[in-house]
């Protein structure tokens, strides 16, 4: 199950198990308790706040005294529900220890159980709590979430005050945004999903889901030329960018592209010896391009006057286009190229990292940040574009789709040309006919995939460069060929 549902629709869920009568806080005490035994964890402590969370941290105490997991119970403050005293005085027929107050109990543990606050906290955690999330992350062991970490907004993956750091998070009923982007990617650590056995016709449609590419997507015949697989072109590579362009172009090739022509603003390199197929090529001033299918307008674009030319001239291009790096903060500077971007007819792709999409929106980083999914949708609707909000957990959005985040990649990625890779990566996909949206969700996805790959086998994300991911890229997407 990979759909991201809304607050709204889990609340909805929640209201129609209690009134058809299925106890969902004894089937998330059940699982919560079902991990940790199975983890073999032998000694724990379980920290509760006042609401529904706290309930179902309090039952999985007594489930877990009952298999004779050594347990012991942290109440900084009085359940607020008949549940959370309900499961109480079932600890007390138990006789399992319960510390009240603001002071963390002493004493070793394998496990902690982040039972405080589930995903319906909308406020920074203050004092109490503040306190409370302190000495958890403090005390040394690791620390299971329950549903989301304390302090998270598990819709959007915010963290505005004292949050806790989970090395795992158990989420009930379906996957949450906030888990897989933003913060929530460091907080929550390793997430395991319990469904809770709620039926599948219960659920509307979702309103998004985690990349999942189709297998055979990029299959093809045996009887097959590079005429098939589409031509792109890379605009950009102005002086001292360069390099951004041979990239983009060279992930292009790497992604499939039948062929790619460069057109670097910079045209002093004839060739580029490390990659001949590409052909390069010197614009002239009506900026006429080569023959291609796809457009790939900015990597190394620059900010000049004549990076400010070509957008004017190939902004309205009759072809499918992506815009990245610099194209994007040209258009975010001028609002009669938002205009034109937006009024095209063929696929849109845009690509921005936070800083240029708060530069589209005309807010802060901090803005982007605080809500992911919405700053993706927005961009989408005001440009009726397809956009890649890159970062950790990046968003896929489109008009009138369900948004997309992608559960792979990591630091390794965290290089300067990695946002050139992706932009030739989607251009190639692009051109070998994939719709803008498949191809923006499955190249995002392959390339995280790669950056993983050259983690595990490197041991750790340090020294990856754009130019040495290619092939592992290559290797990623032919999992789908």
């Amino acid at each position: 199950m990979n759909a991201f549902h809304t607050l709204a629709t889990l609340r909805a869920i929640e209201a129609r198990a209690e009134a058809a009568g299925v106890d969902l806080m004894a089937r998330a005490a059940r699982a919560s308790a079902d991990w940790l035994i199975a983890k073999g964890a032998r000694r724990v402590l379980v920290a509760a706040g006042p609401g529904n969370n706290g309930g179902d941290a309090l039952w999985a105490a007594c489930l877990l005294d009952d298999a004779g997991v050594d347990v012991a119970v942290w109440l900084p403050m009085q359940p607020a529900g008949p549940t959370g005293r309900a499961a109480l005085a079932a600890l007390a027929e138990r006789g399992v220890g319960v510390a009240r107050g603001a002071d963390m109990p002493r004493g070793a543990c394998d496990w902690i159980v982040d039972g405080l606050f589930g995903i319906g906290l909308a406020r920074p955690l203050a004092a109490p709590w503040d306190g409370v999330v302190a000495a958890l992350n403090a005390h040394g062991a690791p620390i299971l979430a329950l549903d989301t970490p304390s302090g998270l907004d598990a819709m959007t993956g915010r963290a505005t005050g004292p949050v806790v750091r989970a090395a795992a998070t158990l989420t009930f009923l379906a996957p949450k945004v906030g888990l897989v982007s933003g913060a929530g990617v460091d907080l929550a650590g390793d997430v395991t999903l319990a469904a809770l056995d709620v039926p599948s016709d219960w659920w509307p449609a979702p309103a998004g889901g985690l990349t999942a590419p189709r297998p055979g997507v990029l299959a093809r015949p045996r009887d097959s030329h590079k005429g098939r697989f589409g031509a792109v072109c890379v605009v950009g590579g102005a002086s001292g960018m360069l390099g951004a362009a041979l990239l983009a172009g060279r992930a292009a090739l790497a992604a499939g592209a039948g062929k790619v022509h460069v057109c670097p603003i910079d045209a002093r390199l004839p060739v580029d010896p490390f990659a001949p197929e590409l052909m390069i090529h010197e614009l002239d001033d009506e900026a006429r391009l080569p023959a291609c299918d796809v457009l790939a307008l900015g990597p190394g674009l620059g900010l000049g006057g004549a990076a400010r030319a070509l957008i004017d001239a190939l902004i309205g291009v009759d072809k499918p286009l992506l815009l990245d790096a610099d194209a994007l903060n040209l258009v975010a500077a001028d609002a009669g190229l938002g205009q034109r971007l937006a009024a095209r007819v063929l696929p849109t792709v845009l690509t921005p990292h936070p800083r240029e999409a708060a530069r589209l929106l005309a807010c802060d980083t901090a803005a982007v940040q605080a809500d992911r999914v919405a700053a993706a949708q927005t961009l989408a609707e005001r440009y009726r574009a397809v956009v890649v909000l890159k970062g950790a957990g990046s968003v896929i959005a489109a008009p009138g789709a369900p948004f997309l985040v992608n559960g792979t990649g990591g630091p390794a990625l965290a290089v300067a040309g990695q946002g050139d890779v992706l932009s030739g990566a989607i251009a190639a996909l692009l051109a070998q006919g994939l719709a803008a949206r498949d191809a923006a969700a499955l190249a995002v996805h392959a390339h995280g995939t790669a950056g993983d790959d050259y983690a595990r086998d490197a041991g750790g994300p340090l020294g990856l460069t754009s130019a040495a991911l290619l092939p592992r890229l290559s290797r990623m997407l032919n999992r789908y060929a």
